[in-house]
């Protein structure tokens, strides 16, 4: 998560300019309006996280206090990591942003950007299809014995 804080400012930037070069209107706004923009992806990033993290620890069964607890504990952990790498691993931030040259390609850029994104409709998709299985089996299930005492019936007459 905060790698993709840190990268996604550069990543938007090198989209922003690509995007000046073909359609220069839409460029300049955009450029207008880069850290909105920053804050949308970054927020997106969170927000899938922090949806999946309590499904995963807690199944189905969360409240709206766990998921705050897991926002607030990622938050705290965005500020809080960077300080705790350069002081017990010898790790700066300029290092962690000497990736970021990565996301100067429009193309990486793009497909960094859209992860959270395909991510959240996976996820959405999968959650979809097990719903509609399930009522599908039930029904299948319930005809299935509403047949057989159908037939049970009929043979013992």
């Amino acid at each position: 998560m905060i790698s993709y804080q840190l990268f996604t400012e550069t990543a938007v930037t090198s989209l922003v300019t690509q995007m000046n070069t073909f359609i220069p209107t839409v460029g300049f706004w955009l450029a207008a309006r880069v850290d909105m923009i920053v804050f949308v992806y970054a927020f997106a990033w969170t927000f899938v996280l922090s949806s999946v993290i309590p499904s995963v620890l807690l199944g189905k069964e969360r409240g709206v206090l766990v998921q705050f607890f897991v926002c607030l504990t990622l938050t705290f952990l965005a500020f809080v990591l960077l300080d705790l790498m350069e002081i017990y691993a010898g790790t700066s931030l300029a290092q962690l942003l000497s990736f970021a040259i990565l996301f100067t390609n429009p193309i990486l850029a793009g497909l960094y950007l859209a992860l959270p994104y395909i991510v959240m409709i996976g996820l959405d998709v999968r959650g979809r299809r097990k719903k509609a299985k399930a009522p599908a089996d039930f029904t299948e299930t319930y005809v299935d014995s509403e047949e057989l005492v159908e037939q049970n019936y009929q043979e013992s007459q």
